[in-house]
C-alpha cells in the first residue's frame, strides 16, 4: 500500500479544520492510505487543541510557537513526509478552497510516472469562484509574468493545490528554499521544472474560503514579485 501524507498549514482555522480532515481521509484506498499533518502557527482560535481533541491516528500535528509562514510551514512538512518514508505527499489549503474530492485525481497524475501534479486554476480558462476581479486579474497575470520571467512551464504558476513524489522531492535542498509566502509555490515548482522532473497540471474549481479570513497581503505580492529574479539569476549562474 502507498501512504500519502496531506500537509495543512493553519492559523485561525477552526471554522474548517473539522471539517475538512474526514473529507480528506475519506480518499483512503486499499491501494492508498491517507494520512494528514496539521502545522498550526500558536493559533489564537484553538484550531490546535480542536485538531489534538480527535485522537485519530491518521491526523498529527505540528505545533510551532508563532506564525511563521506558509513556506516554513510546507517545509516542515516536507521534512516529516522524507523522514516518516511517505510516498506521496500533499500541499492543501484547509479553507475548502481546495477541493478534497480532487485529491484521488492528482493520485492517478502521480501513477502515471509524473513527479509533481499541479491543481490548476488556469489550465482551461479560469476556474475560480468568488473572488474580485481584482485579485483574479492580480493572480492570472502574475502567472504570466513568471512564466515570461522564469520560462517555466506551467500556466498556473502560483497554485498552492500540488502533488508531490516524495522520491523525487528528496533530491531538493529544502534547506536552499528561501521565500516563504505565496512565492514558495512558484520557488518549488521552478526548482522541479529544473531538476528536469516530470510536471504536469490537471484541472481544478478554486472556491474562495467559506469560513475565516483571507493570508494575503502586500508584503506577500512584493515577495512573489522579486522572488522570480532571483530565481532567474541563480539558475543562470548555477547557484539554484
Amino acid at each position: 500500500m502507498k501512504r500519502t501524507l496531506v500537509i495543512i498549514p493553519t492559523y485561525n482555522e477552526a471554522e474548517n479544520i473539522l471539517k475538512i480532515i474526514p473529507e480528506v481521509l475519506k480518499n483512503t484506498t486499499p491501494e492508498n492510505e491517507f494520512n494528514i499533518l496539521v502545522v498550526d502557527d500558536n493559533s489564537p482560535d484553538g484550531t490546535a487543541a480542536m485538531v489534538e481533541g480527535m485522537n485519530n491516528d491518521k491526523v498529527n500535528i505540528l505545533k510551532r510557537e508563532k506564525k511563521s509562514g506558509l513556506g516554513t510551514a510546507y517545509l516542515a512538512g516536507f521534512r516529516y513526509a522524507i523522514k516518516n518514508e511517505y510516498d506521496f505527499v500533499f500541499e492543501m489549503d484547509a479553507d475548502f478552497s481546495h477541493d478534497p474530492k480532487y485529491l484521488k485525481g492528482f493520485i492517478d497524475k502521480i501513477n502515471e510516472g509524473y513527479d509533481l501534479v499541479i491543481g490548476s486554476r488556469y489550465i482551461n480558462g479560469i476556474s475560480v469562484l468568488n473572488w474580485p476581479i481584482r485579485r483574479l486579474i492580480l493572480s492570472y497575470l502574475a502567472s504570466m509574468y513568471t512564466r515570461i520571467v522564469t520560462g517555466l512551464k506551467v500556466m498556473d504558476t502560483t497554485a498552492g493545490f500540488m502533488c508531490y513524489r516524495v522520491s523525487a522531492l528528496k533530491q531538493i535542498d529544502l534547506d536552499q528554499v528561501k521565500s516563504n509566502g505565496y512565492s514558495f509555490q512558484i520557488e518549488m515548482k521552478f526548482k522541479f521544472y529544473k531538476k528536469g522532473f516530470r510536471i504536469t497540471e490537471t484541472p481544478i474549481l478554486f472556491i474562495d474560503r467559506r469560513e475565516g479570513e483571507s493570508k494575503m497581503s502586500r508584503k506577500v505580492v512584493y515577495e512573489a514579485y522579486f522572488m522570480v529574479w532571483k530565481l532567474k539569476f541563480k539558475s543562470i549562474f548555477g547557484k539554484l
